[in-house]
């Protein structure tokens, strides 16, 4: 069997470890699994003596060859060879492909396992027939982190054979299961390479029913996650006005007064509650990750503020995130400081890869510091670096960036700056006053969150409508006679988002004409 003819969509590692296997009997599990819609088998046990695995071998390969699904042999070139299989799977540490293949011949297949683009390269140009990339996610048998990749680093090396133009095949491998195979797949792609499948082990080998667990995996790589449903939507082009649906989303927001949630600090709480009444949305703070399921169903958006860093804030993200995602809720980030500090830095990569996130939103070094490989930047406190400035040679960047994750991203500044990675537009209201008064950028995400709850259908639109509320409303708000400095501007403030989101819901829109929005 070539490699050609291989699907390789649901690949099964084999485990015979207590732990994972338990007392059954691996050959059942396999053929089991087998029925249930596997396509690849490797058979993979470090600590066997030649002959049990050669026994073993022979009766998996007698069940995969009645399904006709390859059979590959971990590391062992000899076994494969003994027992006539399909093929090999060989790691870094193991025979270097090149001596596999003489071995082998080239009607048999070989896998090698990749973590970087030297890997990757070396594999792809060494005649490997798919690679096996990962780790992608922590498991309980991968105690070395340092080989934890996560999905941006999946996606970079997807990108790496793009670029290269190969036609290796590829499969992921590392804590891959039902909760995340659908969104693994989706968010890991690019535009000329996607992975041809997943590697599982525990999702399947440990399974109550490998049958039925196999086949709820072969449906959900094919699936579309349900919070892709809408990306890349919208009614915005280069013929029509950016603001042309902010009435409309932002009276969607007064009628069906979404929920808020949001995860911040105890210092913003109170502001951002009071903001989110004012644009007309319906705000909880909750910041304990068990509750997110529940609150997920009411059909609101989430906001995740990591004002504070802490192990236990970032498990609570971590949950929020999966059960928003798992309903497709919308899903704003601030990822405050994250250009300040290597802790910060960490914690922003962790949220990133946790899950996927709908509108990104920070200032100049937090948005960098999300780029793949971060940024050099630094950051002092939750402000941007000295000499901030937005400029035209950063717009590439956050292309690059709403591409890649397939958000969209907004970049605050004295200019705001957002896309879907198709189009730019920037914005330049707003006032001074936003940037002398603490938990205003927390409050944003607030106002987005409002809005791309109400209106999920084009997240860009509604993004654009919400920092268009905001930013003129601090300039009505300032403007007033009786605004004389900050501390008489936020009660100014709240009164303007509060005056605009009536008017607008009574038929005047008349503030939008203060709208200084342009496509780039």
């Amino acid at each position: 069997m070539g490699e050609k003819d291989v699907n390789y969509s649901v690949y099964l590692v084999t485990d015979s470890t207590p732990a994972i296997l338990g007392d059954k009997d691996i050959c059942q599990v396999v053929e089991a699994a087998v029925r249930g819609g596997v396509t690849c088998v490797q058979y993979r046990h470090k600590t066997s003596d030649t002959g049990v695995l050669v026994q073993t071998a022979r009766r998996l390969h007698a069940v995969t060859q009645k399904y006709n699904v390859p059979l590959l042999i971990n590391d062992r070139v000899d076994v494969a060879l003994a027992v006539g299989c399909e093929g090999v799977h060989i790691g870094q540490d193991d025979l270097d492909i090149e001596s596999a293949r003489s071995m082998l011949g080239h009607d048999k297949i070989i896998g090698v396992t990749v973590s970087n683009a030297a890997e990757t390269a070396a594999a792809c140009k060494g005649g490997a027939d798919y690679l096996g990339i990962g780790t992608v996610f922590a498991t309980p048998t991968k105690e070395n982190t340092k080989s934890i990749i996560g999905v941006d680093g999946l996606q970079q090396i997807l990108a790496q054979m793009a670029q290269m133009k190969s036609t290796v095949k590829t499969v992921c491998i590392g804590g891959i299961n039902a909760s995340n195979v659908s969104r693994v797949m989706w968010q890991s792609s690019v535009p000329e390479k996607k992975l041809d499948g997943v590697a599982v082990v525990s999702a399947i080998m440990a399974a109550v029913d490998p049958e039925a667990s196999a086949r709820q995996l072969g449906q959900l790589v094919t699936a579309l996650p349900p919070f892709a449903k809408h990306v890349g939507m919208t009614k915005i082009t280069q013929s029509t006005p950016p603001t042309e649906l902010a009435p409309e989303i932002i009276k969607a927001v007064a009628r069906l007064k979404p929920l808020s949630h949001n995860m911040t600090n105890l210092v913003v709480q109170n502001f951002a509650a009071n903001v989110a009444l004012c644009v007309g949305a319906s705000p909880i703070m909750a910041n304990y990750g068990e509750e997110a399921r529940d609150l997920a169903q009411l059909g609101g958006a989430l906001v995740i503020n990591m004002g504070t860093v802490t192990p236990e804030g970032l498990e609570n993200y971590a949950k929020a995130l999966k059960a928003y995602n798992a309903v497709g809720g919308p899903v704003v980030f601030d990822p405050v400081g994250a250009g300040a500090t290597a802790v910060r830095r960490a914690a922003t990569k962790r949220i990133l890869g946790s899950g996927y996130i709908d509108v990104l939103k920070g200032n100049r070094s937090e948005i960098l510091s999300c780029l793949p490989g971060g940024s050099t930047v630094q950051q002092r406190g939750v402000d941007s670096a000295d000499g901030d400035m937005n400029t035209p040679e950063l717009v590439p960047a956050l292309v690059e960036l709403a591409t890649l994750r397939k958000n969209i991203v907004v970049m605050t500044g004295k200019a705001d700056y957002v896309t879907d990675g198709a189009g730019v537009y920037k914005i330049e209201n707003g006032h001074e006053y936003l940037g002398m008064v603490t938990g205003t950028g927390c409050c944003l995400g607030t106002t987005i969150s409002g809005m791309v709850a109400a209106w999920p259908s084009d997240k860009l639109a509604a993004t654009i409508a919400g920092l268009l509320l905001y930013n003129i409303a601090a300039e009505f708000a300032a403007g007033r006679l009786d605004v004389n400095g900050p501390g008489t501007f936020v009660p100014a403030f709240l009164d303007e988002l509060y005056n605009i989101r009536l008017a607008t819901s009574q038929g005047d829109f008349a503030w939008l004409s203060h709208a200084k929005v342009e496509r780039l």
